[in-house]
């Protein structure tokens, strides 16, 4: 079962429901916003109840799995394979050093709802930066009560060369147009008994061929996941709920570089599909910009986004 967003077939508004293989079925809330107000015991038992009434369709378009005030947030340098890679990288390697020794973690805010792009449509790496790579993670979906509700495949596309010039640039290396790529459905945490033991693999495909292939386990973060989201909610009031990308274990070496039109594949087990073409800068993505809320007239995006630049990295 996932939770999703959808359009049915001929209309215009966004719906919220649940999806198997057997369809899709209407959930009776507005927007997903408005389910993550709620406790976990009534999202559930929303989810369930809907699975005992009829379909209400079998195939819809389906949107990015967060709306509204929901904000997508990330951690850093939660995996042995990220400390070093960031070391490397870094004119100033010590500090991931730290960061991934302390007992605070390393949290930064990484898009609004509206900025998400999901499965099938384009994710962006900046065209200022000469090295940019994807960064495939878990992502926890919580509700206003800091309780995880369910899981997403997360990539949280990077620029390895402005954050390696200078950590105080982070930022710039990560929130930008087409950075943050969400699958297009939430797998309810209570039918995923152990998400610190899920295998993590990350594809990149480049014409015919197979550019780079990395695999890891949520079983080598070096944090809780309840850590990483207590501390994100220590500070803060999360009203229409969170995702938290958990940060990565697979990162590609110096020599990798994202090339527009590679197709870059994340799959997380008991969780997801994740597949963007890469595009390059903020002109490829003036349609999710000026889009509008609105189902049909949102979703213009698999039909609109324009095609990836044939220009270099």
């Amino acid at each position: 079962m996932r939770i999703i967003r959808y359009v049915p077939d001929g209309e215009r508004e966004p719906r919220v429901g649940v999806e198997d293989a057997g369809g899709i079925w209407d959930i009776g809330v507005p927007t997903v916003g408005d389910l993550l107000r709620l406790p976990l015991s009534r999202i559930r038992g929303l989810a369930e109840e809907a699975r005992r009434r009829p379909a209400v369709a079998r195939a819809a378009i389906l949107l990015p799995p967060i709306d509204g005030r929901t904000e997508v947030w990330a951690a850093g340098v939660t995996y042995r394979r990220s400390r070093q890679a960031r070391m490397e990288e870094s004119v100033t390697a010590d500090v991931y050093e730290r960061v991934y020794n302390s007992q605070r973690p390393e949290l930064f805010f990484k898009c609004a709802a509206w900025r998400v792009v999901t499965d099938g449509e384009p994710i962006g790496i900046r065209e200022d930066s000469e090295l940019n790579v994807p960064e495939p993670e878990l992502g926890l979906v919580a509700n206003q009560h800091a309780e995880i509700v369910g899981y997403v495949v997360s990539n949280d596309v990077s620029s390895r060369t402005i954050e390696g010039e200078n950590p105080l640039y982070l930022p710039q290396a990560k929130i930008y147009a087409g950075s943050s790529a969400l699958s297009d459905g939430i797998r309810p945490s209570w039918e995923v008994p152990a998400p610190t033991g899920l295998d993590v693999t990350l594809t990149v495909t480049r014409g015919t061929t197979t550019r780079w292939h990395g695999r890891a386990s949520t079983a080598q973060l070096h944090r809780p996941l309840a850590e990483l989201m207590e501390y994100l909610f220590r500070g803060d009031h999360f009203p229409e709920g969170v995702v938290l990308s958990t940060g990565t274990g697979i990162v590609p070496e110096l020599d990798f570089t994202l090339h527009p039109g590679d197709v870059v594949t994340v799959t997380v087990q008991d969780v997801g599909v994740l597949t963007n073409t890469v595009a390059v800068g903020k002109g490829s993505f003036g349609w999710l910009a000026n889009a509008s809320g609105h189902g049909v007239v949102q979703r213009a995006r698999s039909a609109a986004a324009p095609s990836p630049s044939s220009s270099s990295q």
